[in-house]
């Protein structure tokens, strides 16, 4: 039963990297399929990890252990073949260093294993900056940010980040991070006062994206052959690293709690933000920290307000994610735009 579970694992995880799309790791993830079928190194990586939801990723914690030697210039061979370092994007060449650093059960491919995938995915600024904004305007106020599942840090970095629509733009003009046209359907309000005095994230496994190794492994997370993310997420890394932000090592539940413990900020928008962070902790944190959100609110102020800024996939389990902005004092919800999961055009709603 648990290798028909993995397999049926793999199958779901091939189809996302299918649909991505990423045909180097879909046919890959076939590959590892048959392995797990005939009772190779990929059964024996990922058989204490069978009966574990697909939506864990083991699979695809497994290549990014790969990718990650790959990355670091540990395995020239698959270098070779792997589309991020210059390669031709070969599976069937790459497959068999791919299976024997499966059965050499390397120290980098197991260190990832345990830890959910980071993808710290940038593109999502272009969604969450209408959010920001529409704070800013609001409010007239600097605002303080503090982002749940932060990973390495890099969307706290949204205001050094370039967005051009409109007639507007916001961020600076020399930013390797564009947005340009970004959003569909109106655009957001890119000419509000946005000031940044504060920011701070936590995760329970942050990246310090100013170490090589912080790095490396955060670029493995990506798939090979999505070039322009690739691309991108070493943009970002470089603006980390020139005004580096400190991600707590917390869950988010109590890390929050200890942020709003004093209420809002006097004298700025309190912005408590995350995206595509909402499905993975349990049900008893999201209840956490939904409360000390609530009751931070009854402390809000037009001179210390609170907002709760959300990019996270829609309710109704479709395949949209929803930018959504709750405001103090007031306590109204808006919808203010519609997007998907990575690079993806934003309708404007707001």
């Amino acid at each position: 039963m648990s290798r028909e579970r993995l397999l049926t694992t793999i199958e779901a995880n091939r189809g996302v990297a299918e649909a991505s799309p990423s045909p180097f790791y879909a046919a890959l993830l076939e590959r590892m399929a048959q392995d797990v079928r005939d009772g190779g190194p990929t059964w024996e990586l990922l058989a204490p990890h069978a009966d574990e939801p697909a939506s864990e990723y083991f699979p695809f914690r497994a290549l990014a252990g790969v990718h990650h030697e790959v990355l670091a210039g540990e395995r020239p061979e698959l270098a070779r073949h792997f589309p991020s370092t210059g390669g031709d994007g070969d599976a069937d060449a790459a497959w068999p260093g791919v299976r024997a650093a499966f059965a050499g059960h390397d120290p980098d491919v197991l260190r990832e294993m345990p830890h959910a995938l980071q993808t710290n995915e940038t593109s999502r600024c272009g969604a969450l900056i209408g959010g920001f904004c529409t704070v800013a305007a609001t409010t007239g106020l600097p605002l303080r940010v503090l982002e749940l599942g932060a990973s390495g840090g890099l969307n706290l970095h949204f205001d050094r980040y370039r967005y051009e629509q409109g007639g507007l733009a916001l961020g600076p003009a020399d930013s390797p991070i564009r947005f340009t046209d970004y959003w569909e359907g109106g655009t957001p309000p890119l000419d509000a006062p946005l000031e940044v005095a504060e920011r701070r994230g936590c995760d329970l496994h942050p990246l310090d994206v100013t170490t090589e190794h912080g790095r490396i492994a955060l670029l493995s997370y990506v798939w090979p052959d999505e070039a322009r993310r690739f691309e991108q997420l070493g943009d970002a890394i470089r603006v980390a690293r020139e005004a580096p932000v400190v991600v707590e090592r917390a869950s988010a539940d109590e890390w929050i709690a200890a942020q709003l413990a004093g209420g809002p900020a006097e004298g700025r928008a309190t912005v408590v933000y995350h995206s595509l962070f909402w499905p993975y902790p349990p049900q008893p944190v999201r209840d956490a920290i939904a409360g000390t959100i609530e009751d931070a609110a009854l402390g809000a102020t037009a001179a210390a307000p609170l907002a709760w800024l959300r990019y996270e996939p829609s309710a109704d389990a479709s395949s949209d994610v929803e930018l959504r902005l709750t405001q103090w004092p007031g306590g109204e919800d808006r919808l203010l735009g519609i997007g998907g999961f990575h690079e993806h055009p934003v309708r404007w709603l707001g």
